[in-house]
C-alpha cells in the first residue's frame, strides 16, 4: 500500500513510464489504483520511429504488471515523508 499511497500524491505530475517491451511513454499521471495500473494524459512516446502507431494516441491506461520502471520528477518526491512511511509500515509488520 505504500507505493499506491505514494503514487496518489503524484497525480497531476509528469512521469515517464518504461514498459517491459521497451516502450517509454511520457505523460501526466491522471490516476492510479491499488494494482498500480496507471492512466496517463498528453502522452508522447520517446522513440517515435520505432513505435509510429503510438503517434496518434493522446491518453492511455497502463496495466501495472507490464511496467518495468517509472521515472518521477525529483521536485515532486518528499523523501522525508517516504522514509517516515517506510518506517511506520516496517513497524506495523513486526
Amino acid at each position: 500500500m505504500l507505493f499506491y499511497s505514494f503514487f496518489k500524491t503524484l497525480i497531476g505530475q509528469p512521469v515517464v513510464v518504461e514498459l517491459k517491451n521497451d516502450l517509454s511513454i511520457q505523460g501526466i499521471l491522471v490516476s492510479v489504483d491499488q494494482f498500480l495500473n496507471l492512466k496517463l494524459d498528453d502522452i508522447r512516446v520517446s522513440d517515435e520511429k520505432r513505435f509510429p502507431h503510438m503517434m496518434s494516441v493522446k491518453n492511455c491506461f497502463i496495466r501495472g504488471s507490464v511496467i518495468r520502471y517509472v521515472q518521477l520528477p525529483a521536485a515532486a518526491i518528499d523523501t522525508e515523508l517516504l522514509q517516515d512511511a517506510t518506517r511506520r509500515e516496517n513497524l506495523a509488520e513486526k
